[in-house]
């Protein structure tokens, strides 16, 4: 896929997929468009056999600075039930994100402000450069971080959201790691290499078990500890029992790579 405002590619390794925000000259800011394009996009990524692992990333200076200027124009008037249905929209972007079996590494530069604050709170693994920025500002515009909010509390838990989202302050990359939203900070010319660490890391566990552990992580962050843990029995026993977990157990034992982990027969250039 290639469309104006994103790049939908594969890497030399077909089983990773690129996503890449491509306005730069909008500092890859949200508007209609864009929205409905990433959510074309994930549900053709949700859908591919091939892809294990998508690597989302902006094109430019800047990983995304929120929302368009002109559609905020555009949308300063709209009534009551068009405010309700184009937030209804981005919130179904991110819901997607967040439920998506497949890990998504995101490589931050520049600015990450407001829904690209949320786009990486949605993100399993997010390498940032050491200059990039963070923050939720919508409070300076009289507006309010609500479809991000779910998802970034639940990432650096509510003290830290309840400062950030009054004082619309601009986070730093080390302060954002700190919080838990960021997860690795390298010089900006490394973070290709970063993200591709993280990515072959991520190729080596079984693709079942990969998504399963994903959902495992939210799942548990929903539950009471006696309800977390009776899942996580069952969860371990099917895992156990799967023909994925006998391929990795008997590799391991036979001191040789499982199968999923064997590089792809045929490599783009």
């Amino acid at each position: 896929m290639s469309e104006s405002g994103i790049l939908l590619e594969r890497a030399s390794d077909p089983r990773i997929a690129r996503l890449i925000l491509n306005r730069p000259a909008r500092r890859n800011a949200f508007d209609g468009e864009l929205v409905a394009l990433l959510q074309r996009a994930v549900r053709e990524l949700a859908g591919d056999a091939t892809t294990r692992v998508i690597e989302l990333s902006g094109a430019g200076k800047t990983f995304c600075a929120g929302a368009d200027l002109d559609w905020m124009r555009k949308v300063s008037g709209f009534t009551m039930q068009e405010n309700l249905r184009d937030s209804a929209e981005l919130a179904s972007l991110f819901r997607a994100f967040d439920e998506l079996p497949k890990p998504i590494v995101a490589r931050v530069q520049g600015a990450a402000l407001g829904g690209g604050t949320g786009l990486v709170a949605v993100c399993d693994v997010v390498v940032a450069a050491e200059n990039a920025i963070f923050g939720t500002t919508e409070v300076r515009l009289g507006v309010i971080p609500a479809v991000i909010s779910p998802y970034l509390v639940h990432k650096v838990g509510e003290s830290r959201a309840r400062a950030w989202f009054v004082t619309g302050e601009r986070i730093s990359a080390e302060e954002a790691r700190q919080a838990g939203l960021v997860h690795r900070i390298v010089p900006e010319k490394e973070l290709g290499a970063a993200a591709r660490t993280i990515l072959d890391a991520i190729l080596l566990g079984g693709p079942e078990a990969v998504a399963e552990a994903k959902h495992l992580a939210r799942a548990v962050a929903a539950m009471p500890l006696r309800e977390a843990t009776n899942m996580a029995i069952q969860r371990l026993g099917e895992r156990r029992a799967s023909a994925e977990g006998r391929e990795g157990l008997a590799a391991f034992l036979e001191k040789r790579k499982p199968s999923w982990a064997a590089e792809p027969s045929a490599k783009k250039p």
